[in-house]
């Protein structure tokens, strides 16, 4: 969608007056939905819509080796896919820019082992390892997509279940494994820690969070912040403005309040949910 200037100035005038166009404040999220567990082929997996934006996430397992330089830790990849029928501008490859950012952009924030221990991936020291692919598909782009995917992912994770390992047979080099056939046998990620990602745009003289497609459009400068706890994983500067070093304090310090309490009603949501239940929080 483009907006012409009158369109741009209204949008303006209601984050100056704390009033938005759709009838929101500036720290307002709009209605999320939650529903996990509904790939049945992944080892977890979920779905999130956040208004008109929706994010299908599904968590693959493999063993594999582990990094030389690491050899106690397993390994976990991001993939992003951008459906074409998501938004216009995905058409072709429109989307590949955009799948690249958000992938990196969670390499980044999932890097620190306080975020995300990867150790608990560990097999066999320096040979076997779990292996966690995470397939991220944009269905829909109704703007905000870094806080979306940030949730999903988070949700899909704490679905995933890893299989137990129930013997490890050394003969030389090679190395088997005998993996549980219960399929109850499994044990969960400790996701609590797992970055919640938070989004600030600068409007005019005012900064708000969870921005739609129109509000994007009139942003002058935004930032993406991946917070952890009470600590930031990473820090992203998007689109072509810029902010002011005062802006920018501003605006951290309100993605770190805003993402302490999007984290809370998450992690709310998913005590409360059950398998192929869709939830509701932020409404």
């Amino acid at each position: 969608m483009s907006l012409c200037e009158a369109e741009k100035t209204f949008v303006l005038h209601g984050v100056e007056e704390n009033f938005r166009i759709d009838g929101r404040e500036r720290e307002d999220y709009r209605p999320i939905e939650l529903e996990t567990d509904i790939v049945s082929h992944a080892f977890g997996s979920a779905r999130l819509r956040l208004a008109n934006t929706d994010v299908l996430v599904a968590v693959k397992i493999e063993v594999d080796s582990p990094f030389p330089e690491r050899p106690n830790e397993g390994k976990l990849e991001f993939f992003v896919d951008c459906s074409a029928n998501a938004t216009p501008d995905f058409e072709g490859r429109g989307g590949e820019g955009l799948a690249v950012e958000i992938s990196n952009t969670l390499n980044s924030s999932y890097h620190s082992p306080k975020v995300f221990d990867l150790r608990k991936l560990c097999i066999v020291k320096g040979k076997k390892c779990w292996k966690l692919y995470v397939d991220i598909l944009l269905l829909e782009c109704g703007g905000n997509l870094f806080d979306a995917v940030s949730l999903a992912v988070k949700a899909a994770l704490w679905n995933t279940q890893v299989p137990l390992i129930r013997e490890v047979d050394t003969d030389g080099n090679n190395i088997n494994l005998t993996v549980s056939d219960n399929l109850n046998d499994c044990q969960r990620l400790d996701v609590q820690n797992a970055p919640v990602m938070v989004t600030v745009c600068k409007i005019g003289e005012k900064c708000i969070v969870d921005p739609n497609v129109a509000e994007e459009q009139c942003s002058v400068g935004s930032i993406v912040v991946a917070v952890s706890g009470d600590k930031f994983s990473t820090v992203l500067q998007t689109g072509t403005g810029s902010l002011h070093p005062s802006t920018l304090v501003e605006s951290l310090k309100l993605g770190l309040n805003v993402a302490q309490g999007l984290n809370e009603a998450l992690w709310e949501a998913l005590k409360l949910i059950k398998p192929n239940q869709d939830i509701g929080f932020l409404k």
